[in-house]
């Protein structure tokens, strides 16, 4: 778990400052991707910005500060206006905002991989470095997008699947969505409480290979 009381304020701010970032484009990206399938609901709702006040979640916010994993207030959409059908469109919908997070990884992964910038998550001072600041953006953009990508409702994930399964499979892998916030608390706090870190262990190797594939390290 992430207690504050363990960190120094340069990492608090670098942590805060990143997690704005990672859930404003990734909600924004949801509702961009919906608008551009012809669905206007998340625009008339004020949703289709930047600006984070209108994408952030109390709780899911406090989440990713206690526990590592969060989310931002999700982003209403009528299925049934998408393009190419509602269970293509919502799969379309739902893997926008894990990309926008990986091309925002890449971005700002871009002057440490060309060598102009070290990275460095361990700053103990007031204020974070340059250095420190982008590898939080970076680490958490990957995080986020790894996470969300797990296939366990009500991440992103799951809709993608669904959208891309053939449609038996498709019905009969959603009959078990409403099982899954449920599953996922579960798997969150075994992690963060006891030894059966099944998430981290997921996710550790695509995390690890995103961070590679970005930064070189």
């Amino acid at each position: 778990m992430l207690f504050f009381g363990s960190f120094s304020l340069a990492q608090i701010i670098a942590l805060v400052i990143a997690l704005i970032v990672a859930l404003d484009v990734h909600e924004f990206s949801h509702a961009w991707m919906a608008s551009k399938l012809g669905d206007p609901t998340a625009g008339y709702l004020g949703r289709l910005t930047l600006n984070p006040l209108a994408h952030m979640d109390p709780l899911g916010t406090l989440m990713i500060l206690l526990a590592g994993f969060g989310w931002g207030k999700p982003v209403p959409v009528n299925p049934y206006n998408l393009r190419h059908g509602a269970r293509y469109g919502m799969a379309l919908v739902s893997f926008a905002g894990p990309l926008a997070n990986l091309a925002t990884a890449a971005i700002f992964a871009i002057p440490v991989r060309l060598g102009v910038m070290a990275p460095n998550l361990f700053n103990r001072g007031i204020l974070p470095t340059p250095g420190q600041l982008v590898a939080t953006i970076v680490l958490l953009n990957v995080t986020q997008a790894v996470f969300n990508l797990i296939p366990i409702a009500p991440l992103d994930g799951f809709k993608v699947v669904v959208g891309l399964l053939p449609y038996r499979w498709a019905y009969a892998f959603a009959q078990y969505e409403s099982y899954g916030p449920a599953i996922l608390i579960f798997l969150i706090m075994a992690g963060n409480f006891t030894q059966f870190d099944i998430l981290g262990r997921v996710m550790y190797p695509f995390t690890n290979l995103v961070l590679r594939l970005l930064v070189g390290v």
